[in-house]
């Protein structure tokens, strides 16, 4: 099964629209059944159609979410090696 790039995928559905599905595919080398695919995913999720491999489709602000709490993990991280960092200088600055 051949994998195809998110640009691919948008170039594709352009052309698709500006010859037609059936033409689109034939010139791109690729099964008319997955162009009807394509243009079906790209009507129900918009831009948000082809995210790659592995990804959920997200709306604006759950992503935004995602990022916020990915970010507040990072911070609590950072935080907890300047705690432990001041603790061992803390310590030393005691000898």
């Amino acid at each position: 099964m051949r994998v195809y790039d998110k640009e691919f995928k948008e170039e594709a559905l352009k052309l698709s629209y500006e010859i037609g599905p059936t033409a689109a595919s034939e010139q791109l080398g690729i099964p008319p059944t997955t162009m009807y695919t394509w243009r079906g995913q790209s009507k129900k999720h918009g831009s948000l159609a082809f995210v790659g491999s592995g990804h959920q489709r997200m709306d604006p602000k759950t992503a935004e979410m995602k990022g916020l709490e990915k970010k507040i993990r990072e911070l609590e991280s950072a935080n907890d090696i300047l705690k432990k960092a001041l603790a061992f200088f803390a310590e030393s600055q005691k000898r």
